[in-house]
């Protein structure tokens, strides 16, 4: 293990982060909201531990391997997500462990708080949440990818860490600093896109940007207690149904549209397709459940409820205009069956994303078929190009590791007082990068105790990175030499 090369590079990441602290200062000034000193304070100390990092091995100049890039990342999102609590914890006075995971929450675009009151916030320290949900949205990783190699610095060990779904090795553009920034370039002109229609709807231009940031991010960060439920409007959630599921599309398949000049690849991409049908059945059928249950007596309030919440919940954003949790029947389940299942691969949601699914569903058909023929040969095919065995097998061992860590940490969060439902939603929402829980955390995770909070902190860099990213590094072969 290289470790003054992994000191260097981490030293650079810190020390480029500390740039996101300018936007915050700006607003801080704007809005003369008292937070200058905070930000200013928080940017200084970003640089400073970046450059003492980065000095006495400025010189290390090997390559990073494929084993170095995991842990820069999981060692990255760790200091990304502490350097970020900085403006909660002298901002606001939180403590150290409401801290971190308000950042954390941010960083993952899980949009979990525990932070009650804000409409009374200062505006930079809203604008700060919106910001990191953003960040973290398309990768803080995959943007320092883009700029790294101009400072020398190779990134398609982090690239591979980082980027989440099956297909990560698939690259866009020949080289992959290129393609980071063709992604960024599609991200950044989806958040604009997303600011005009919410500013054009009714938004003021703050929550406008804000919302959007969150929006593309599927993060779920709002500026108000009621989340969209604050301006109570139709039109704004449409908008916010568009690109929450633009958001949830593989960015790949953004890109192919947009070189083309044509909506032919959102039709022909099997997951997109898939993923589109899952939205529409889920969207019906709970609108139904809504409508029968009495919940909703205008059939028309229904569909826009379910609407809004089934894109919010499938795309693992978070935003809600009801607690879904208060709703009757089986109707939570589906939902939060959905959220595991999550957006495309290559896409800022959470989840274990449509292509596995599709395939963990296709992989239990083949089995039912050599069942019934033994002798038969079959190929598992994503529309018309076969998936080859050792796909499926990671796809498998994905799906083993993703649920038994939801399961253990199930166990973990009810051994600190919460009941079934509870810990059981706290996890889904941690590890699903969803926001809002059941029972006890349908709304906030202000009461947890710290240490299922540390817990959730845990599940939401294990769902943010992946399963594999983070355990990995507690494989003894791994530090082996």
């Amino acid at each position: 293990m290289h470790w003054r090369v992994i000191s260097r590079l981490s030293g650079i990441l810190l020390m480029l982060y500390s740039v996101s602290f300018l936007p915050s200062i700006g607003v801080a000034l704007l809005y003369d909201d008292g937070q200058l000193g905070v930000f200013a304070t928080s940017l200084i100390i970003t640089l400073v531990l970046g450059w003492i990092l980065w000095l006495p091995n400025r010189r290390q100049q090997s390559e990073l391997h494929v084993r170095e890039g995991f842990l820069v990342v999981s060692l990255f999102w760790g200091l990304a997500g502490t350097i970020g609590a900085l403006p909660f914890i002298l901002g606001l006075h939180l403590g150290i462990t409401d801290g971190v995971f308000e950042s954390i929450s941010g960083f993952t675009t899980t949009g979990i708080t525990v932070i009650i009151g804000l409409d009374q916030l200062p505006a930079s320290i809203l604008y700060h949440r919106q910001q990191i949900n953003w960040l973290g949205g398309a990768g803080v990783v995959l943007l320092m990818v883009a700029i790294m190699p101009l400072l020398g610095v190779g990134g398609m060990q982090l690239y591979r860490a980082e980027v989440p779904g099956v297909a990560k090795e698939e690259k866009l553009t020949p080289r992959i600093a290129q393609t980071a920034r063709v992604l960024w370039a599609i991200y950044v002109a989806l958040t604009a896109a997303c600011a005009l229609g919410y500013w054009l709807a009714g938004m003021n231009l703050f929550d406008a940007i804000g919302h959007a940031y969150a929006t593309i991010a599927t993060g779920g960060f709002s500026t108000h207690d009621a989340s969209f439920g604050y301006w109570n409007n139709p039109l704004l959630e449409s908008i916010g149904i568009f690109f929450m599921l633009a958001a949830g599309v593989n960015f790949a398949i953004h890109f192919r549209a947009w070189r083309q000049i044509s909506p032919t690849p959102y039709t022909k991409d099997p997951e997109t397709r898939a993923f589109g049908l899952i939205f529409l059945f889920s969207m019906f059928f709970i609108a139904g459940s809504l409508y029968w249950a009495g919940t909703y007596t205008d059939g028309w309030q229904a569909l826009r409820h379910s609407a809004f919440q089934v894109a919010s919940i499938l795309t693992n954003t978070g935003f809600g205009t009801a607690t879904f949790g208060e709703w009757p029947l089986h109707i939570p389940l589906v939902l939060v069956a959905i959220s595991y299942i999550g957006g495309c691969a290559g896409s800022t949601a959470g989840g274990m994303k449509v292509l596995r699914v599709m395939l963990l569903a296709k992989l239990g058909l083949r089995q039912l078929f050599q069942l019934a023929h033994p002798q038969a040969v079959t190929v598992v095919k994503l529309g018309n190009k076969p998936v080859s065995e050792d796909a499926l097998y990671s796809v498998w061992g994905f799906y083993v590791l993703y649920i038994v860590t939801a399961l253990l940490l199930t166990a973990g969060m009810m051994s600190t007082g919460l009941d079934l439902e509870s810990a059981f939603g706290a996890v889904t929402a941690a590890i699903n990068n969803l926001g809002p829980g059941l029972g006890e955390t349908a709304s906030n995770f202000s009461t947890l105790t710290p240490f299922a909070k540390w817990l959730g902190i845990i599940a939401m860099l294990v769902g943010r990175l992946e399963v594999f990213t983070i355990l990995i590094l507690f494989t003894p072969a791994y530090w082996r030499h």
